[in-house]
């Protein structure tokens, strides 16, 4: 659910890897060119507002009773500053590191998973912006990103790829004028009708991949280029028919673009070498692991609040069994923390090794809260029931569990 595995800790320095051609065709019309950061605004915040979060708690309750796409979540995004997060200070934003990302995300995983998971989708792909756009795209593009008038979108996954990306049945091919047409379906996308911006991964058959770009990476193929579509373009359709279990409120569905036409400048990065941009996002330290700890540290809250209504903490076996399960969030969250600080030999290992050792503990725990709760949580209305479908959710984005052991386990089969 969701493609954009991990994020990239920025600062002000948008990177060396930034493009130097200017954009011949604005693929946005209506911006405002030279956008600067206005000096009257307030910064962006690191960490989400306790109105914030109560906001955002309530309107996950009404997401998962209807199924529905939380357009109230995102506009609460919007307006808490949190889109701004890992934007360069130089473009409006916090210019956060993926330490301040992962704390950010989990905690509003703790209230509202579908608003975490949009918000993390939305840190990735800006992420990929500052990594790999033009001057010119950062120019006209971070900026929205900051402010919350866009809410980006990863369009990776499609039905019959595989997990890996490796076998994408969207092309695109360049048009005599220069454009670029994209024709196919993705599946599996967060904030589906609901972004401003996706950003659309396709295969580009035409065009030779730089050689240094064709290493396997494990993750995404040779010829595959990434274009940004403009959530308002004739040529891309969202569809969120698609209900699913968990993550309700992610507007998680399907985006087909067909006859969708984008100019040269759309390209985000150069062409062919998108595998090697998704192979560089493991060593971010940002993790999808926080969201899977936020799930468990309310299970645990629940189970708190469970005991301390029922007079439960004066029994010694109920203390030792919540302490038991603290150790589990506390050490999902250290992993996931250790991950974001990049120190260890491999942080692109450390990454995968977070998010499957976190989704994992947020199960488990979620699962023994349940128990624990006994018949009060045996109801359709307790959360604890979200909590374990959002939590199974987790093991199934980008990258899936099984991915995430393939690509830790790849080098031992070389």
């Amino acid at each position: 659910m969701g493609s954009a595995d991990s994020l990239t800790a920025v600062r002000d320095d948008i990177g060396s890897g930034a493009l130097s051609d200017p954009f011949t065709v604005d693929p946005f019309p209506g911006s405002h060119r030279g956008a600067a950061r206005d000096v009257t605004a307030p910064p962006a915040p690191l960490l989400p507002a306790p109105p914030v979060l109560a906001r955002l708690a309530a309107c996950a309750e009404a997401a998962d009773l209807s199924g529905e796409p939380d357009r109230e979540a995102v506009a609460v995004l919007r307006e808490s500053g949190l889109l701004a997060l890992v934007v360069p200070e130089c473009y409006g934003g916090a210019g956060a590191g993926a330490v301040a990302l992962n704390t950010c995300v989990e905690q509003v995983a703790s209230v509202n998973a579908s608003a975490a998971i949009m918000l993390f989708q939305h840190c990735a792909v800006t992420s990929r912006i500052v990594e790999n756009g033009s001057p010119a795209q950062h120019r006209e593009v971070l900026p929205r990103l900051a402010d919350g008038r866009w809410l980006a979108a990863s369009a990776w996954s499609e039905s019959g790829a595989g997990a890996d990306k490796k076998n994408l049945a969207t092309r695109a091919h360049r048009t005599p004028e220069g454009d670029w047409l994209l024709d196919g379906a993705k599946s599996f996308t967060t904030s589906a009708g609901l972004a401003d911006v996706y950003l659309v991964l396709a295969q580009t058959p035409d065009e030779a991949p730089a050689a240094a770009s064709s290493r396997d990476t494990g993750y995404g193929a040779a010829g595959q280029t990434f274009f940004l579509v403009p959530g308002d373009h004739p040529g891309l359709v969202p569809d969120t028919s698609m209900r699913l279990t968990g993550m309700r409120g992610s507007a998680t569905g399907f985006v087909s673009v067909h006859a969708c036409v984008v100019p040269d400048s759309a390209r985000l990065g150069a062409t062919g070498v998108a595998a090697s941009i998704i192979g560089r996002v493991r060593d971010s330290g940002a993790s999808l692991g926080a969201v899977a700890v936020g799930l468990a540290q309310a299970a645990l809250d629940a189970a708190h609040a469970h005991a301390e209504r029922r007079g439960l903490y004066a029994h010694q076996a109920v203390r030792h069994r919540l302490v038991d399960l603290a150790t589990e969030v506390e050490s999902a969250r250290a992993v996931v923390e250790r991950a974001g600080r990049r120190t260890a030999a491999d942080p692109g290992m450390a990454t995968l090794h977070s998010k499957l050792a976190a989704s994992a503990a947020a199960e488990r725990v979620v699962a023994d809260v349940a128990r624990f709760l006994g018949s009060a949580g045996y109801v359709e209305t307790h959360p604890i029931n979200r909590f374990g479908r959002d939590a199974r959710a987790v093991a199934l984005m980008g990258p899936t569990n099984d991915l995430c052991k393939e690509l830790v386990s790849l080098p031992w089969n070389r």
